[in-house]
């Protein structure tokens, strides 16, 4: 089975953080791509749409029924397919994906990708609680599957969300069609691909015991624990390093209770001692986005993602929604029409140049950083951490009300940070 590569190391870690963790009145999102390490991931802002009633949607592989209203989201997504490894929208909703393997088991038929439900669920969810509401509904509709890599050939697994707002996180957990989720009303937590969700659960598919019951995984008696009675008894190699990355985000989290704030996180996510920071075999991380959405609705969300791969030689640059937020051309990927690999079938059997601008002038950047010894790639370094400050700088001053930019500025805040850091490497 295609799902079986079980040396290969793909990873995600997703973290959250609410008062009393964080040191502000937030919650503080945070996740790492690690996919393919040459796969490119672009950032693309898709505004709030009507639509007309009975139309399709068209996602990776299916078409859906689309809704009459979609909300404006901003995404981090693998440049060739629909959905999205992480995003927001404009309700301050964040979502995040982690591939994971349970004893149910993972088919190669084409339905819903994970990183599709997560961008239909930004779309058409206000809350965190909704937009749960949304992945549950189409999972039990359409069911997930198709391969998650641009690639002849597939590879499948299931997923686990981490969704967030500005009062509220949930973690929502799947196998197949079924799924169980947990709701966290306060503290930190991470989700690095396994099952994590245990006793406490919040939620849950209307079959989910009585399945387990019938495969012969849960007796029936006492206590149900989700990730016990559905984690694989003999766990795949990438799945027993998914779970020193757990302890690792944990642990950090921990140790920054009480204090966490957007810069603790980046912190986090760039740790390449832990592997959350993944740079192994073909895989690394690929992209990142840490988000704070204040708890005062009258407050602006910021979402920093960088559209570049490794954090720890990246910059996390701020998006706010805002009535002149459009699309920065420097992080969007050229487009292949019908002629796309993942079009034509069968599926990627030829390989195309998705590179976008920010990223062929990151991937340059990157050679230079990474060789200790260039003076000019220790003065790169420089002007990206500089650039990112100004970034965090301006959130911290918006959100303690030192500066009401208009809503124009505020719109066109990640368009001027991209095109700054792309002149950096020019």
């Amino acid at each position: 089975m295609a799902s079986s590569m079980s040396d290969t190391p793909c990873s995600c870690d997703c973290l959250v953080s609410m008062p009393p963790a964080s040191a502000i009145p937030a919650v503080i999102f945070a996740k790492n791509s690690d996919r393919p390490r040459d796969e490119v991931q672009e950032v693309v802002f898709v505004p709030a749409g009507t639509h007309t009633p009975g139309s399709r949607l068209q996602c990776t592989y299916i078409e859906v029924e689309q809704v009459s209203k979609t909300h404006a989201v901003i995404l981090s997504r693998p440049s060739w397919l629909w959905g999205a490894e992480m995003g927001a929208n404009e309700h301050g909703v964040c979502i995040g994906n982690e591939a994971v393997w349970t004893k149910e088991p993972v088919g190669e038929g084409e339905a819903l990708l994970g990183m599709d439900l997560l961008r239909l669920a930004l779309e058409r969810g206000s809350t965190a609680q909704e937009a749960l509401r949304v992945i549950t509904g189409l999972l039990e509709r359409y069911g997930q599957g198709g391969s998650c890599r641009e690639d002849p050939m597939p590879f499948c697994y299931h997923n686990t969300f981490l969704l967030a707002d500005r009062t509220e996180a949930w973690v929502l957990e799947t196998a197949g069609r079924l799924w169980a989720a947990q709701r966290i009303q306060g503290g930190a937590q991470n989700i690095s691909n396994q099952l994590s969700i245990g006793t406490d659960i919040s939620a849950e598919h209307p079959e989910l015991r009585s399945h387990a019951q019938a495969q012969g995984w849960w007796s029936g008696q006492g206590a149900f624990d989700f990730a016990q009675v559905f984690s694989l008894t003999q766990q795949p190699v990438r799945m027993e390093a998914a779970k020193a990355r757990f302890r690792a985000g944990r642990e950090l989290l921990q140790k920054w209770q009480g204090s966490i704030t957007a810069e603790v996180m980046m912190d986090i996510l760039r740790n390449k001692e832990s592997g959350i920071c993944m740079d192994s075999g073909g895989f690394r991380t690929t992209a990142s986005m840490v988000s704070i959405l204040p708890q005062d609705p009258t407050q602006p969300c910021v979402h920093f993602l960088t559209a570049t791969p490794d954090p720890s030689r990246s910059v996390f640059k701020p998006f706010i929604f805002g009535m002149g937020a459009s699309q920065a051309p420097q992080v969007l990927s050229p487009t292949f029409g019908a002629q796309d690999p993942v079009r034509t079938l069968p599926r990627f059997q030829t390989q195309v140049d998705r590179r976008h601008m920010l990223y062929r002038g990151h991937q340059v950047a990157l050679g230079l950083m990474e060789s200790e010894q260039q003076e000019q790639g220790q003065q790169l370094r420089q002007k990206q951490q500089d650039l990112e400050q100004e970034g965090l700088e301006a959130a911290r001053r918006l959100l303690a009300g030192e500066r009401s930019p208009a809503h124009q500025e505020l719109g066109g805040l990640f368009q001027a940070f991209v095109e700054r850091e792309t002149q950096a490497y020019t």
